[in-house]
């Protein structure tokens, strides 16, 4: 059984546990303790002692730290890769470009003696100066999924600890061995005891996390109606809450694109980290003429994509995470043929496979108003739907709840520009199949996508992480 990290010890709770899989295999590598209230109290014990030096400890001690912390997560690269494939099932390169993103926030964070910095005004009225100062808020939470084990907590508690705050993680319970790792390092690095704590765990742990009232700020990336609920328990109780949830992402292709580039990209999109991601081109809307020839060239190529264990070399599609999770994926292909999608490629042809794998998946004909036009997947299946125009393209896009990511494919400017003026999503890709914001910019989702006001990354996550205070004197 993995431990919870309290302070400066590994301990090993006396709680129910659950398994975690190999999912390129099906076979039980660890287990994982479902902690409770107990656990995390001591957790925000630790923080909460911790916070009392941490947070008078000097802004360039602090980035001193962060730079030996970064200075380790390149050294150790390749196992926090290999970590990740372990017990996520992404091919080893998808791994390794999640930690380098994960190590972008990292970066970021070695800028505080910028980041931090206030501002003052000298004489703004007879006599009076004005300052401005940027504070940490105290304990602060960060809950993360499974999908980006390593990347997640890197955009989370790296900034919150910079400026100041002391971080209690509660990673997912499918995939907690990255974070751990992470926790190794973090102490490695030389940060005190106490600065950073590990509970694992699922909804018991969550809702402690949320109700104690020393948690000043609640972190959170997951599904929809998670995300939803913990911005209201959150929220209801006064809490700094960023929750990002779910997205049905569209990619328009006009007549005019690149098909290659277009089919690459979407492709790319569509399938890699086996579509469990927030940013998984979900639908590919086909405007006008390019509508045959695009379906053709996705089906050629999706065929040929190499399905299997994401540690081999050209394995282009790993595992799905369980098996419950792709009963829930084959429900929902099944669904959109029963509503009148047209199965194009069928990726069930890799049930038979050891683990827990379903090969691509394209279906056609697809609208607005079926389970697959609407709802998110999270797996590697792609819808096509159709449409004359851009205007309709962009109606169909608009239509559903998540506000996401969108993308279109084109040569024309006026096109590109239309499209970010109008289609309302916070990340837009134009010849991009994935709008990923670098780790300095913050990641914007809209609608349903994202509950709060400052988002992840980026000058938000400093602001998320920090208050505010002004300071008028007169002498």
């Amino acid at each position: 059984m993995i431990p919870n990290l309290i302070g400066s010890q590994w301990i090993h709770p006396a709680r129910e546990t659950l398994p975690i899989y190999n999912p390129a295999t099906g076979e039980v590598i660890e287990h994982v303790p479902l902690s409770g209230a107990e656990e995390v109290a001591q957790a925000i014990e630790a923080a909460q002692e911790a916070y009392q030096t941490w947070s008078q400890t000097s802004v360039m001690e602090r980035t001193r730290l962060m730079f030996r912390y970064k200075e380790l997560l390149e050294q150790h690269t390749e196992e926090l890769s290999r970590i990740i494939t372990l017990h996520h099932g992404k091919t080893l390169d998808e791994a390794r470009g999640e930690v380098r993103r994960g190590i972008e926030v990292v970066d970021f964070a070695c800028g505080a003696p910028t980041l931090l910095q206030g501002r003052t005004l000298r004489q703004v009225t007879q006599g009076i100066d004005q300052d401005f100062y940027l504070y940490p808020l105290g304990v602060v939470t960060g809950i993360t999924p499974f999908n980006f084990p390593v990347m997640i907590p890197l955009w989370m508690f790296p900034l919150a600890v910079i400026a100041g705050n002391t971080f209690v993680l509660k990673p997912s319970e499918r995939t907690p061995l990255g974070a751990i790792r992470l926790a190794e390092l973090f102490l490695e690095a030389g940060f005190p005891p106490g600065v950073l704590n590990l509970v694992h765990g699922a909804k018991e742990a969550v809702d402690a996390l949320i109700a104690h009232p020393d948690v000043r700020a609640v972190s959170f990336v997951g599904s929809a109606p998670v995300a939803r609920y913990v911005y209201r328990q959150a929220a209801h109780q006064g809490k700094r809450v960023q929750a990002a949830g779910g997205a049905k992402n569209h990619l328009i292709v006009l007549p005019d694109a690149d098909l290659e580039h277009a089919t690459a990209a979407i492709l790319n999109s569509a399938f890699g980290n086996a579509g469990e991601r927030c940013l998984a081109g979900s639908v590919t809307i086909a405007v006008g003429s390019v509508q045959e020839p695009l379906l053709e060239a996705l089906r050629v190529a999706a065929e040929q994509l190499a399905v299997g264990p994401g540690i081999e070399p050209g394995i282009q599609i790993g595992p799905l995470i369980r098996a419950e999770h792709r009963e829930r994926v084959l429900r929902y292909v099944e669904a959109g043929i029963k509503e009148g999608a047209q199965l194009v490629l069928d990726g069930r042809r890799f049930l038979n496979l050891p683990g827990f794998f379903l090969g691509p998946t394209i279906l056609d004909h697809v609208t607005p108003k079926m389970t697959v036009g609407r709802e998110e997947g999270f797996g590697p299946v792609l819808s096509v739907s159709r449409a004359a125009t851009l205007g309709e393209a962009l109606a169909q896009a608009n239509e559903v709840a998540y506000g996401n990511m969108a993308v279109i494919f084109t040569r024309s400017g006026a096109a590109a520009r239309l499209f970010r003026e109008r289609v309302e999503a916070g990340m837009v890709g134009i010849n991009v199949g994935v709008a990923q914001p670098f780790g300095f910019y913050p990641f914007p989702g809209w609608r349903q996508s994202f509950y709060g006001d400052l988002h992840l990354q980026g000058s938000d996550g400093i602001e998320f992480y920090t208050r505010k205070k002004v300071v008028v004197t007169r002498w």
